[in-house]
């Protein structure tokens, strides 16, 4: 499509938190529910979420973690024993305070109801997050240092009641994986919380196909009830920041308060050191924020609902059946084929539609490869290929048998190419900034990007400067951060608001 005309309206341009809606749309991955704050997640999108599902899954059971399962509800008494955690939560959470419904009448419209009734004589809170009912069976199941290390993931849905919804990103109910590990240690508990820190960096990297920044979260924007929060920081294409995936180090705050003790190597009564880490359904949002264009979604190929869509052209009836069975065939030999050990996904569009609305509709839902196949090209075995990482109207030709032999390598290509111009983009976007009077101009333009600064302010002044241009420290990068190269390696400098020497940098963001 031209610049003057696209699929989606408004543009990035124009309007982005409209253009993300209309993206979700249009691809066909989510949509409102009649529960406020709620979403469905329809078959495309939570394709998607499989996806992320089944190969961090993979990476967390090579690393000797385990799948369980823990209730939802939480009672109230377990998270009054965590007073800081549960005062970070408590404005977010949703209470069953009753048991059952009754059935009364209106005396007036003579119409039924529904009543609560039956209170319970403890509330019951919908997990937040599980951090109190899994260290309760934590405290049951560890005795001796040799039940260390224990680790836990628990693959669940959690409620944190949101007033300002927006799919994906922020819904009052939402899927995610939360891992929950406990350690004879401090030392091991930390080696654990760098560890699954790592594994996030590397799957949005290796999978999402987005660079993001690895960094220690400041005391104020610390997970409640922590001694430490690591965290992974993406740039999207408004230039805000997503908190991609967090892994903390819980200290032994939750073991105090739930007794999660243990018979140490010397026979004295230990506290474990316990660590939390998780991400979620948001990642879709990233993902969509991250890469999609203004016609529409556009899919990173690991994490692609199908990686390949073959669309049979078939203008004359006397040769439908023929293009039908060639696309079967090609499409039967690709799955045979792998891409990062996993069979390609193929499907055959054979729907009886206009080409061009087939064509324009898996566009929108952003699959990585389109391949044409019409009765010309049985005669020559050539087939019409297009790519989801260049423009619409883009088209290569390729022998049949060549291109079966290269689909793994055109898909490790789209993945680079996304990563590459997310990269491109986040690394334009990081200004380094040395100057106070720099530092206010900057939050004064439309949206800006992220600002690369020495601190050494207190939480206090952090809060004041966040509620002034309503940013927030997203992270103090760790040693090796992907950092863009013009900022250079840290040196000792001073901070920009006190003036103190300082060899401590963090990033400035506004975000979602």
């Amino acid at each position: 499509m031209s610049a003057e005309k696209t699929a989606i309206t408004p543009t990035r341009a124009q309007d982005f938190p409209e253009w993300y809606q209309q993206i979700i749309k249009a691809a066909d991955l989510a949509e409102n529910s009649e529960t406020r704050g709620c979403m469905v997640i329809k078959p495309w999108g939570y394709g998607i979420w499989e996806l992320i599902q089944q190969q961090l899954d993979r990476r967390f059971k090579a690393t000797g973690h385990q799948n369980a399962y823990f209730p939802l509800l939480i009672p109230l008494s377990y998270l009054e024993k965590e007073a800081e955690h549960a005062e970070g939560f408590a404005t977010e959470c949703a209470v069953v305070t009753h048991h059952r419904l009754e059935t009364v009448k209106d005396p007036v419209s003579g119409k039924t109801k529904m009543i609560p009734a039956g209170e319970l004589a403890e509330p019951y809170v919908i997990r937040p997050t599980s951090e109190t009912i899994i260290g309760a069976a934590f405290a049951r199941w560890i005795e001796s240092y040799r039940d260390l290390p224990l680790l836990i993931n628990q693959w669940a849905n959690v409620m944190r009641w949101e007033m300002r919804p927006r799919l994906f990103l922020r819904t009052a109910e939402f899927l995610w994986q939360e891992g929950h590990t406990a350690h004879e240690t401090q030392h091991e508990a930390i080696i654990e919380t760098r560890l699954i820190h790592r594994q996030y960096e590397e799957f949005l990297r290796d999978h999402l196909a987005i660079p993001v920044v690895a960094g220690e979260k400041s005391e104020n924007e610390r997970f409640p009830g922590a001694d430490m929060t690591l965290t992974v920081e993406a740039m999207v294409q408004d230039r805000k920041a997503i908190q991609a995936g967090t892994s903390h180090y819980l200290g032994q705050n939750f073991s105090k308060a739930q007794n999660i003790s243990f018979a140490g190597r010397d026979g004295a009564v230990q506290l474990a050191h316990t660590t939390s880490w998780g991400v979620s359904t948001r990642l879709i949002g990233t993902l969509i924020m991250a890469h999609a264009d203004d016609d529409g979604l556009i899919m990173p190929p690991r994490v692609a609902t199908q990686q390949i869509v073959i669309l049979p052209i078939t203008p004359k009836e006397d040769s439908r059946q023929a293009v039908l069975d060639a696309c079967q065939a090609l499409a039967e030999t690709l799955r045979h084929q792998t891409y990062f050990n996993d069979p390609l996904r193929v499907h055959v569009d054979t729907r009886d539609l206009g080409g061009g609305v087939k064509k324009w509709e898996w566009i929108k839902k952003g699959v990585p490869i389109r391949i044409e196949i019409g009765p010309r090209d049985l005669e020559t075995r050539k087939i019409c290929i297009q790519r989801r990482d260049q423009a619409a109207n883009e088209k290569e030709f390729a022998i049949k048998e060549d291109f079966i032999r290269s689909a793994h390598e055109v898909l490790d290509e789209i993945h680079q190419t996304l990563l590459t111009r997310a990269r491109t983009f986040r690394d334009a976007n990081i200004a380094s900034c040395q100057d106070l009077e720099a530092f206010h101009a900057h939050w004064a333009q439309d949206n800006p990007g992220w600002l690369h600064t020495p601190w050494a302010g207190t939480p206090e002044q952090e809060n004041e400067l966040s509620k002034q241009h309503k940013i927030t420290i997203r992270c103090i990068p760790v040693p090796g951060a992907s950092l863009p190269a013009h900022l250079g390696e840290p040196a000792a400098s001073t901070c920009i608001l006190t003036g103190q020497p300082t060899s401590a940098y963090v990033l400035w963001g506004r975000s979602y």
